[in-house]
């Protein structure tokens, strides 16, 4: 396989894996922690789940637009979506978002290191 299909595999990955992020982020925040409350609804934490969810939905905009900027879109949504996991670990419940944010830090993570 060479490095430019190599390179259009992970970007579809890591595009998928924000899709995924984006709406199960959301989802969680304004369903889960809205009906949760007590911690779920704490400023800190609710709007880091939206900062989450906005930014995997910017990042597969910027990879889709195929964007010169879309690397360091992504390593930001990598350190975003790590800050969430622990956050939603911490607080408990929200194994979806977890593995969703995981997955998506992950994805975007190996996308800085792809050579386009």
């Amino acid at each position: 396989m060479n490095q430019v299909t190599h390179s259009v595999e992970a970007m579809q990955a890591c595009i998928k894996a924000c899709c995924h992020c984006h709406k199960t982020c959301l989802q969680t925040a304004m369903n889960h922690c809205l009906d949760a409350g007590g911690e779920h609804v704490e400023a800190k934490h609710f709007r880091l789940m939206m900062n989450c969810a906005e930014i995997c939905q910017t990042s597969a905009n910027f990879q889709l637009s195929d964007s010169q900027f879309h690397r360091q879109i992504c390593e930001v949504c990598a350190e975003i979506c790590e800050a969430c996991v622990l956050d939603c670990e911490k607080i408990g419940g929200m194994d979806e978002c977890v593995e969703a944010c995981k997955a998506c830090a992950e994805s975007c993570r190996k996308m800085v290191g792809v050579k386009h």
